[in-house]
């Protein structure tokens, strides 16, 4: 069971982000990006202070769904978080995607947004643009896409996803190894 995953997926659930969830739990940004990325792991106390924070107890942490699969997901479903200085909105269309494979996201990128930098990874990155243009930077290297175009890529280099456009840009973003 990858621990951090699941602390993510709460995290994410509960709209905090890594910052605030360091500040409720008197942890630094740092440690809990580890712990997320299974790099590091809590002690049992500093492990339930994280659940208490995030409001799920051991029990639900840990168990097993033995459940049907879903595999319909309907937009009320979708989680969204919205960056209004950045100038972007990420809706999470599959919303436990971060504890699965891939993590696809529908991404709206208001006029002049940008999607945050990300560091080099072992992610593979698919792009599909539904509406406008978007540039990718992929190291120092930057692409243009339009509407009905798609990039692919692997993230091991600093990357972002940009509108340089006057115009909103939309687009559907699928991750593996999530990072998002």
């Amino acid at each position: 069971m990858k621990i951090g995953r699941k602390i993510r997926n709460l995290r994410i659930k509960k709209g905090l982000t890594q910052e605030e969830l360091s500040e409720r739990t008197d942890l630094s940004k740092g440690y809990i990006s580890q712990l997320e990325r299974d790099l590091s792991s809590p002690s049992l106390e500093t492990f339930l202070n994280i659940l208490d924070v995030l409001g799920c107890n051991p029990k639900d942490f840990f168990d097993d769904e033995d459940a049907e699969q879903k595999v319909v997901y309907g937009k009320e479903e979708r989680k969204v978080f919205i960056d209004q200085e950045k100038g972007y909105k990420v809706e999470w269309i599959v919303p436990e995607s971060n504890e699965k494979e891939m993590e696809p996201i529908l991404l709206t990128l208001f006029e002049k947004g940008e999607f945050k930098v990300f560091e080099p990874s072992l992610s593979e990155t698919f792009v599909y643009v539904l509406k406008g243009t978007i540039k990718v930077r992929i190291g120092t290297k930057k692409y243009v896409a339009k509407e009905g175009e798609s990039i692919y890529y692997h993230a091991s280099d600093e990357h972002q996803i940009v509108n340089e456009a006057e115009s909103m840009s939309q687009v559907i973003l699928v991750a593996t190894e999530s990072y998002l």
